[in-house]
């Protein structure tokens, strides 16, 4: 049995696993395809050179064989079923397990300790430390494949004063470890800092673009004071002076749809820029630009405006007519709001090959709750304390880059509300959208 205390430190150390099987997985996912073709190929060619070019004392094609069958699924990921995806993580670190603690291990052990093998060895411990980039995951890896090729080693008729020899050699594996785990970790921070960089080229260009923006807004302000004045007089004036150059009246009705449309546009890239700024960071939603909103128009917006891959895709979503309440802020911006939460539903959907979205609102006494729900995959608990964090995702790098739900919790404390996740693994997944009263 298990004590209380060291029940609640395996379960750490398994959370703590799963987190950095995430982070290596991010890491590593856009070079997979890469990794794949290095070891369908890599298995098979150094088979022939170790055993025809150079021969060494021993030989395994059986073992190769079964490295690069390991690999092939890896070259071939993409093309992998959304169903069968989810499981990549997991076969990700089987692979990797295999081909370069435990194989390299072993082949070391069975070619006693030999200077090839041993560079070998060493050559493989930095391909693990680059694959998989946590220094957690790598050193679980790193025990756990090479205690099973000790055991297969044994096994296999191998002698207990090899191992003794082989103990030597750790500190030098271990330092490979810890150096390239650090390595792995100084490069982050300059990755980080350049997306710093990055972030604040885009706010200022996004303020750039605000000032202009907000001169031709105010301009059409004018435009459409003085502009139905103006076609009066010009109505006037035509009637009782037949010089006057005509203008079609199809022409001046279009003129006041036109200075609308400008106007909405205008609004609509003012908002956008809003938006890339709050997902640049440290960009303040400002309450004088917010207007009275009704939730179901903020809905029945999302899901008329909502890029839909088929009507397959649209059935899945069904809003339940609930009640509607209204809250000071920014229309568009909580439409984007939905649609991320859309976007990562459908995709949770998709997933589990199964469920359904559920929106529905709800009035309560500190102002109105919206519940997206949808019946997919849920979150993994180990990945739910980060959800909000930027770049976190546990989604492909294809159909994910970590910024949405940032931005709808960015949002929603904006305009003084919260976002609230509430999940089961496997089953549900529920986001619940606080929005404050409208007096506030």
């Amino acid at each position: 049995m298990i004590s209380g205390k060291g029940s609640h430190y395996l379960n750490l150390l398994r959370s703590h696993l799963r987190w950095a099987l995430s982070e290596g997985m991010r890491h590593s996912e856009p070079n997979l395809s890469v990794i794949g073709a290095v070891g369908v190929a890599g298995f098979p060619l150094f088979w022939y050179v170790w055993a025809y070019l150079f021969p060494q004392p021993y030989e395994n094609l059986t073992l190769r064989l079964i490295g690069a069958v390991l690999f092939l699924p890896l070259l071939l990921q993409r093309k992998l079923p959304d169903r069968w995806r989810r499981y990549l993580p997991f076969y990700w670190i089987l692979a990797g397990l295999y081909a370069l603690p435990f194989f390299f291990t072993f082949m070391l052990l069975k070619n006693e300790l030999s200077t090839i093998w041993s560079m070998s060895t060493m050559g493989g411990l930095f391909l693990l430390v680059l694959m998989m980039q946590h220094w957690i995951l790598v050193t679980a890896i790193f025990l756990a494949g090479t205690t099973l090729a000790w055991m297969v080693y044994l096994y296999s008729g191998g002698t207990t004063e090899l191992l003794a020899l082989y103990w030597e050699q750790i500190p030098i594996y271990l330092f490979v470890v810890i150096a390239g785990s650090m390595l792995n970790y100084k490069s982050a921070l300059v990755q980080k800092e350049r997306m710093d960089a990055v972030l604040a080229i885009s706010r200022m260009i996004a303020h750039e673009f605000r000032t202009p923006l907000l001169g031709i807004r105010s301009g059409i302000g004018g435009l459409q004071r003085y502009v139905p004045r103006l076609v009066k007089g010009y109505e006037i004036a035509s009637r009782h002076d037949n010089t006057l150059p005509t203008i079609r009246r199809s022409h001046l009705q279009a003129l006041g749809s036109v200075l609308q449309r400008m106007d909405a546009e205008t609004n609509y890239s003012m908002a956008m820029i809003d938006m890339l700024l709050v997902n640049a960071g440290r960009h303040q939603l400002n309450p004088d630009e917010f207007t009275v909103v009704h939730i179901g128009t903020c809905i029945e917006t999302a899901l008329a405006r909502y890029p839909f891959r088929s009507s397959q895709q649209r059935h899945k979503v069904r809003y339940i007519d609930g009640d509607d309440f209204a809250f000071h802020g920014p229309e568009i911006l909580v439409v984007h709001v939905l649609f991320n939460l859309l976007r990562n539903a459908l995709y949770a959907v998709a997933e589990a090959g199964k469920g359904e979205v559920i929106l529905q609102a709800r009035c309560t006494s500190s102002g109105g709750d919206l519940y997206v729900r949808d019946t997919g995959t849920g979150i993994a608990p180990e990945l739910l304390p980060k959800i909000y964090d930027r770049f976190v995702s546990s989604r492909t790098a294809e159909s994910g880059s970590g910024i949405g739900l940032t931005f709808c919790r960015t949002v929603m404390e904006g305009i003084g509300g919260a976002i609230e996740c509430r999940t089961e693994y496997g089953e549900f997944t529920e986001f619940v959208l606080h929005f404050p009263r409208l007096d506030q």
